[in-house]
This record gives C-alpha cells, sequence and structure tokens, in this order.
C-alpha cells in the first residue's frame, strides 16, 4: 500500500509545479524532477512526469495561433531531440540511482546558473539552420539521461527573437516533443509499468489545478524576483542531488 504522506506528497509537488508553469510558461518538469529526484530515483519521477507534462504542454501549445510556423521552424531541432533522447536513456534506465541522480542534479544546477547569470543572448538567422539540429541533439540526450528538457533548448529558443505568445508556444512544442520521445525510449527500455502509468494520470489533476491557480495570479508577481528565488531554489536542489550521488558509499 502506498503510504499517504507518499500521495500527499507527490500531489504537492505536481500542484506547485503547475503553478510555477502556470506563472511562468514552463517549469513543471525541471520543479517535478528536482522535488521528487529528492526522495525516490529519477527513473521513477521521469515516470510520474510523463502524462501531467504531456497534458499541460499540449495545451500550452495548441491554444496560441503561430503552431504551424513554429513547427516548421523548429521541426529539424525537434527531430534531433527524439533521436538524442534514444541515444542518452541508458543512464536514465540503467537501474542505478546514484549516478542518474547526480546528473539530474547537475543539469538542475546548470540550468539554474545559466539563467541567473548568462546575459541575453541573440541567434542570427543564418546560424539557425545549423544550431537547431545540434541544441535539439543536446537536450535529447540530457532529457533521455536526467527526464530534464530545459537544457539549452530553453536558452536557445530564448534567443531566436520569438515574440513573448510565440516563446510560450515554442517552448509548449519543445516540451512535448521531449515528453513524448522521453515516454516512447522509456516505454521501449521496460521501464514505464502500468502502475506507474496510472499514478502519472492521477497526478494530471494537481498539476492543471497549479497551472490554473499560476495563470490566475501570474500579474500579481513581480517576474524578476520570482525568476531570482526559482532559481536559487533550483540551484540549491541540483547541487544537494549532485552532493548526496557523489558522497553516497
Amino acid at each position: 500500500m502506498v503510504a499517504v504522506e507518499s500521495v500527499a506528497y507527490v500531489a504537492i509537488v505536481f500542484t506547485v509545479a503547475g503553478w510555477v508553469k502556470g506563472v511562468t510558461g514552463m517549469g513543471l518538469p525541471t520543479v517535478a524532477m528536482g522535488a521528487l529526484g529528492l526522495v525516490m530515483a529519477p527513473v521513477q519521477a521521469a515516470a510520474l512526469l510523463l502524462v501531467p507534462s504531456l497534458v499541460t504542454n499540449v495545451c500550452q501549445f495548441a491554444t496560441g495561433p503561430h503552431r504551424e510556423a513554429i513547427i516548421r521552424r523548429l521541426l529539424p531541432m525537434m527531430l534531433c531531440v527524439c533521436l538524442g533522447t534514444g541515444v542518452g536513456i541508458g543512464l536514465l534506465t540503467s537501474g542505478s540511482s546514484r549516478w542518474p541522480s547526480v546528473a539530474l542534479g547537475g543539469v538542475l544546477a546548470a540550468y539554474a546558473l545559466l539563467a541567473l547569470f548568462l546575459p541575453r543572448l541573440s541567434v542570427p538567422a543564418t546560424a539557425e539552420r545549423l544550431l537547431s539540429p545540434v541544441v535539439g541533439a543536446i537536450t535529447g540526450v540530457l532529457t533521455g539521461a536526467t527526464g530534464v528538457f530545459v537544457v539549452p533548448a530553453v536558452p536557445y529558443l530564448s534567443a531566436l527573437g520569438f515574440s513573448k505568445d510565440e516563446l510560450v508556444q515554442a517552448l509548449g512544442l519543445s516540451f512535448t516533443v521531449s515528453t513524448v520521445a522521453l515516454g516512447i525510449a522509456m516505454g521501449t527500455a521496460g521501464s514505464v509499468q502500468p502502475a506507474a502509468l496510472a499514478a502519472s494520470v492521477a497526478t494530471v489533476a494537481p498539476a492543471l489545478l497549479g497551472m490554473f491557480v499560476g495563470q490566475r495570479t501570474r500579474n500579481r508577481i513581480a517576474p524578476a524576483k520570482f525568476r531570482r528565488w526559482f532559481f536559487l531554489a533550483m540551484l540549491a536542489v541540483g547541487l544537494y542531488m549532485v552532493a548526496r550521488g557523489l558522497l553516497a558509499s
């Protein structure tokens, strides 16, 4: 029998992760993997993440007006995300929790540091055709290895000159494709059991609730201050996971 405390913790994690996504347009997988990775193996956390991530990101991508143009522009990157995920999945599904936890913590810490200290970049149109497949492949490998699909996709997409609404949709597409690729790779490796899938379905409700509340409170929160504290928290969680994994006997 699953402990009530465990169920409550998972529900709270996905509510908070959904709220962050509602406020910022992203953050559900980052928050969920970081918080769940503290109490379970990353492969278990990634299995719980699949359905709520897919549902919330499909909604985010589908509700905007720029779908076809964004798909055409990002298609090479998305194809390479899928290929890279298949390459990196071996670490996440290896059966070990130590090194996937170290990798997950490292990605969370790197993402936080990039967000806090990396200057705003701009990718020229002439370089996009070359860079998009490379960024997609790296993102895919890290997705497969850690279950987190924000690095380097989010900084890169932010540098492509999208409008605010276009960027939200582009992130929705990227996260949707990464979630599908991760689910297929984990399923092929035998790491998604029916019980885990049912539990993932159950986390959709708290994630959507949190997302709804986040959307309603978005304009009441100072964006710069929220962003700073969010990434400082991610940095602390990431460094803790790295230290715990490296110091484990």
